[in-house]
């Protein structure tokens, strides 16, 4: 894969993973010739069908490129790595994916925050523990699983 073809596949990736970003309120068509010699670069794959994409997709493909170009490289790499990840899902792991990041953002920002710290304080936890938690809950009836949450919420 040459290297703007990776690129276009990353900055599509960070689109999909990262939150949806707005679509402008004026959807108005943004021209190939309007932008910058990088981001066609970037975008050369979308060239040709440019033209006949919805101008609130341009927007966000354009962006995302802004997105791209911001990143460090350890972000990119990271970004990298999620869209590897998300590429090798079915698509009925894409679509429950999908699912679940539509219901979180229509949490309140509160219950937005404190999902984030629990994750990260999962994240934090040795490898061998982490396991033996997810094996946990596996383990566990739907009745258990609910008076799981409901203690955990006390």
């Amino acid at each position: 894969m040459n290297r703007t073809r990776l690129i276009s596949a990353l900055v599509i990736c960070v689109m999909l993973v990262a939150a949806p970003l707005q679509a402008a309120d004026d959807a108005t068509p943004v021209p190939w010739t309007s932008l910058t010699d990088k981001e066609q670069e970037i975008l050369e794959p979308f060239m040709d069908r440019w033209n006949s994409l919805a101008p609130q997709r341009q927007q966000r493909l354009q962006k995302g490129v802004a997105r791209w170009q911001k990143m460090t490289p350890q972000q990119r790499q990271r970004a990298r790595q999620r869209f590897k990840r998300w590429k090798s899902l079915s698509p009925e792991q894409k679509a429950r994916l999908r699912e679940r990041h539509k219901r979180f953002r229509t949490l309140p920002p509160e219950q937005q925050e404190r999902l984030r710290k629990k994750r990260q304080w999962f994240k934090q936890l040795p490898a061998e523990k982490r396991k033996a938690l997810r094996e946990q809950w596996r383990s566990m009836s739907p009745a258990e699983r609910k008076e799981f949450r409901e203690n955990r919420r006390r």
